[in-house]
């Protein structure tokens, strides 16, 4: 099975696509390093104050999949400070 966390992040105090990289690749690293999940930004890529970046998990049970990812989902509300998370999605399939 594979399932995702879909993370919509509102990033207000950024003013370029440079600025935002560099908020956002350390945020990616350290999920990818702390909870082994793929990370990769996936859409508004060319907005400066918006990212949309996916989380992905393979394994074999819907529940331990969806458990993991919530958090995951959990970690980013309580400890990403540079901006505001606008939506989070688990998908399990």
């Amino acid at each position: 099975m594979l399932a995702t966390l879909t993370i919509h992040l509102h990033l207000p105090a950024c003013a370029s696509l440079k600025e935002k990289r560099g908020r956002i690749k350390p945020l990616m690293a350290r999920l990818h390093r702390e909870f082994n999940v793929s990370v990769a930004e996936m859409g508004l890529q060319d907005a400066w104050q918006e990212a949309v970046i996916v989380c992905a998990m393979v394994g074999n049970g819907h529940s331990h999949l969806e458990a993991a990812l919530q958090t995951v989902s959990k970690w980013v509300e309580a400890h990403w400070t540079d901006g505001d998370v606008i939506e989070q999605r688990i998908e399990v399939g």
